[in-house]
C-alpha cells in the first residue's frame, strides 16, 4: 500500500479536518485489490474510497468499426454502492437507467483517461475502466479519475508482460483534484462538509505535463473573479503534482512486488 500525502498537525488557519487550504486529504493506493482484473486499486482520499478495475475486450465499438477509425478504445463506468453514503442509495438498475449525474462522471472519466493513452498502439480493443464508489466524502469523480489511470498502468503492465501488447500505448499519467472557495478561502481538495458549503466549485483534470484536459468550475448561486480562478488554478495544479507523484510510487512499488496470481474461475453453478 503506498501512503504518499501525509497529514498534518492542526494549525490556527486550519479547516474542519485540521488542514491548510493548499493541503490534500491522505492519499494512498491499495493495488490489485480485485484479482480478475488486469489491473485494480482502491485509492483512499480522505474518507472517500473508490475500487478502480480495469478490463479487456478484444474488440471496438461498433460506431468506431463503421467510421473506419484505426486505433483501439477505452470507455468507464461509475457507481456508487448502496452503502456508500449516510443514507443507502438505490442501485439505479433500479430506476432502469443511470442518473443524469451518473452519466456525466462516467464521460468525464472516459475523457481524461483516454488522454492518458495512444489508442492506435493500443489496437482493436476496448479497456474498460469500473469504478466503484465504497465510501463517499467529497471528490468521488476526481479520485476516480486518479485511480482510474493507476488501475489502466497496472493493466498496460499485464498486456505487455502476457506478450498482448507489443509496446505500451501509455502516455503521460492524468489525475484530477477539486477545488472551490468556502466562506472566501480558495481551497483544494474539498471534503463533503465543505463541498456543500461552496459558493464555487470546481473539478480540474491534468497530466504530469502540466496540461489541461478538462476544467469544470461553476458558481453556486454566486460569481468569482478571474483573480479567484488563477488562485484556484494555482492551487489545482500543485495539488494535481502531488497526486502524479503517489500515482507514480503506488505503481513502482507496484513494479517491484511479485504479480498477482489469478484465481482460477469458479465453476459454474
Amino acid at each position: 500500500m503506498a501512503e504518499a500525502i501525509p497529514t498534518q498537525s492542526v494549525t490556527p488557519t486550519a479547516r474542519v479536518d485540521g488542514r491548510q487550504p493548499g493541503q490534500l486529504r491522505a492519499v494512498r493506493f491499495q493495488n490489485h485489490i480485485a484479482p480478475h482484473a488486469l489491473g485494480s486499486t482502491l485509492i483512499e482520499w480522505g474518507q472517500t474510497r473508490v475500487i478502480c478495475a480495469v478490463t479487456l475486450d478484444p474488440t471496438v465499438p461498433r460506431w468506431k468499426k463503421e467510421q473506419g477509425l484505426p486505433g483501439g478504445w477505452l470507455t468507464a463506468e461509475y457507481s456508487m454502492l448502496p452503502y456508500s453514503t449516510l443514507q443507502r442509495k438505490p442501485r439505479e438498475i433500479s430506476k432502469g437507467r443511470p442518473e443524469g449525474r451518473t452519466q456525466e462522471i462516467q464521460r468525464l472519466i472516459g475523457r481524461a483517461l483516454r488522454t492518458a493513452l495512444d489508442l492506435e498502439k493500443l489496437g482493436e480493443r476496448t479497456l474498460w475502466v469500473d469504478c466503484d464508489v465504497l465510501q463517499a466524502d467529497g471528490g468521488t469523480r476526481t479520485a476516480a479519475i486518479t485511480g482510474g489511470y493507476v488501475a489502466l498502468a497496472l493493466a498496460i503492465q499485464r498486456l505487455l508482460r502476457d506478450g498482448v501488447l507489443a509496446e505500451s500505448p501509455l502516455r503521460s499519467p492524468v489525475a484530477a483534484v477539486s477545488v472551490g472557495i468556502v466562506q472566501g478561502r480558495a481551497l483544494l481538495d474539498l471534503c463533503y462538509e465543505e463541498d456543500v458549503k461552496a459558493c464555487v466549485d470546481l473539478n480540474l483534470v491534468m497530466n504530469r505535463a502540466g496540461e489541461f484536459i478538462e476544467i469544470q468550475g461553476t458558481g453556486e448561486e454566486a460569481t468569482f473573479t478571474e483573480a479567484q480562478l488563477m488562485e484556484m488554478l494555482t492551487l489545482g495544479r500543485a495539488g494535481i503534482q502531488q497526486l502524479v507523484r503517489a500515482q507514480e510510487q503506488a505503481l513502482e512499488e507496484a513494479r517491484l512486488q511479485a504479480p498477482p496470481a489469478v484465481p482460477s474461475a469458479a465453476p459454474a453453478p
